[in-house]
């Protein structure tokens, strides 16, 4: 099956800002575009908009004015659904209630033919739900672009349970036609993007509610040293905090409020509170008076002094960098040959460690430091200690980072900290994803990158750190938390344990 023609009209319902972007979308890769809104006069103030955005790309020479020209007559309001009867694709976005898409969809169904394709862009309802008002759900799928629409590149293309394979096919290699990136997913909560994310949002909000750091610097080291984009906290002052939640929760009901998902207390006072983010110039951060997020400074250590040289039990595993690191700033690097560990002994008897999912309380004398993307590029890394870890240890701690070039955030005692506990739990979900066949490791990897801009997908990032560190940092925090948050998927568990035993370990 082909990608649409060329020739076929598509037809776009709904023209808020997602909507306009589709239509512009479609409209650019060469299709004539209907634009329908049930609001008299919104389809035509919707056609002028795109225009005006057609314009700019003109003048910043994105786009020829004769291909605009010819773009800006392919687009047509349209007065009524009838007016979208020869459409090859309609696609809905409209607003995020059931009931009112089933209904759109009945109405469509009784005025287009029996070959267009029919297509929501539900970000967070289910794609079969909505299909089985439909006489013929096998034609209708789920098409979720990602706002801005022209500017990224991912498609979530959602099969539901009812969709016929020719009908999925036909809207991948359609949006690939677009110049997209489509994605191939079951109807799954979430689909791939927001069930895969929640644990950025939610371990950050975690480790906020347990007093272990505040918002500023949780953002700075998931930034600084963790290689994402834009803290959790930043991120869902920009998404909004309302907007944020709500799919959160959506996604909790729609698991049957499973606890891998639960929404955060925090976040859902703040929503209370009115303090939605950027958008009502207060959310985690106050926006206010040119106040800015840039105001809240994450905490950052005083200069200490160098240790004159460490110990290294065994090679530090995934942070293997830091040795390197180390001796490169001239600090004498002393190695325990018999010692198969993953830690660092400091010159006053103290211990450093990377984040594992336990805490420092429970050992005498031990400083954690949390998980970086890349060592060498890491601006900023964390520690973590207790009450009784002594000041000795911490301040070596903090003047050995230092002496490598890294700002340092003395954060509480939390298990696997703030980057540690959040890649492995975003780990742990695409392995589950896969293995209950909701996407493959390369869409879900490539969704991750391109829809968020993650890193690193959760595979990449698995392969890069060994398959059981994330088990065991997971299996260690549920230790600590028998709640179910941390347990280990099954999947995770199946995925590290046949490695061990392949390489001839312990079954």
């Amino acid at each position: 099956m082909t990608a649409l023609d060329l020739s076929s009209p598509v037809a776009v319902v709904g023209t808020g800002t997602m909507g306009q972007g589709i239509a512009q979308v479609a409209l650019v890769a060469g299709h004539p575009v209907r634009l329908f809104d049930t609001v008299p006069g919104r389809a035509r103030e919707a056609a002028a908009a795109i225009g005006a955005r057609l314009d700019r790309l003109v003048s910043k020479n994105r786009l020829a004015a004769s291909d605009r020209d010819i773009a800006r007559a392919r687009l047509t309001a349209a007065e009524s659904l009838g007016d979208l009867a020869d459409c090859g694709l309609v696609v809905e976005a409209v607003l995020e209630q059931l009931d009112v898409k089933q209904e759109l969809f009945r109405a469509l169904e009784d005025v287009v033919g029996e070959d267009c394709l029919l297509a929501t862009n539900t970000s967070s309802l289910s794609v079969t739900a909505i299909g089985g008002a439909l006489r013929n759900p096998g034609r209708f799928v789920g098409l979720h672009f990602f706002n801005p629409a022209p500017l990224l590149p991912l498609v979530e293309v959602v099969s539901g349970y009812a969709t016929d394979v020719t009908s999925a096919t036909r809207a991948y290699e359609t949006a690939r036609s677009w110049g997209k990136t489509p994605v191939a997913c079951a109807d799954t909560p979430g689909f791939i993007v927001n069930r895969i994310a929640r644990p950025f949002y939610a371990e950050a909000f975690a480790v906020y509610e347990a007093q272990g750091a505040d918002p500023a610097t949780i953002d700075a080291v998931l930034r600084e040293s963790g290689g994402f984009r834009m803290g959790a906290f930043e991120l869902t002052d920009l998404i909004g905090q309302d907007v944020n939640e709500s799919v959160t929760h959506s996604v909790w009901q729609s698991f049957f409020q499973d606890v891998r998902f639960t929404p955060s207390l925090a976040q859902r006072r703040l929503v209370e509170s009115g303090r939605l983010g950027r958008k009502t110039g207060h959310g985690w951060f106050d926006y206010r008076d040119d106040a800015g997020a840039e105001s809240a400074e994450p905490h950052t250590a005083e200069k200490q002094q160098a240790p004159a040289y460490v110990l290294a039990e065994g090679d530090l595993g995934p942070a293997a960098e830091v040795l390197a690191l180390i001796r490169e700033a001239g600090i004498q690097v002393r190695v325990d040959e018999e010692d198969h560990g993953t830690r660092l002994v400091l010159p006053g008897g103290g211990q450093l460690a990377l984040a594992d999912g336990q805490t420092s309380v429970e050992f005498r004398d031990v400083v954690y430091f949390d998980l970086a993307l890349d060592y060498r590029k890491a601006t900023r890394i964390a520690l973590s200690a207790s009450q009784d870890t002594s000041q000795q240890t911490l301040s070596e701690a903090i003047g050995l980072f230092q002496a490598l070039g890294k700002d340092v955030s003395v954060i509480g005692d939390v298990p696997g900290m703030i980057v540690a506990r959040t890649v492995a739990r975003i780990v742990d979900l695409a392995h589950d994803a896969v293995a209950k066949g909701v996407a493959t490791e390369e869409d879900i990897d490539t969704a991750m990158r391109l829809g968020v801009n993650y890193p690193l997908g959760p595979f990449e990032w698995s392969r890069r750190l060994g398959r059981m560190w994330a088990f065991s940092l997971l299996d260690d925090l549920h230790d600590r938390d028998p709640s179910g948050r941390y347990a280990p998927s099954l999947a995770l568990y199946r995925h590290s344990f046949a490695t061990d035993k392949r390489e001839g370990g312990a079954s």
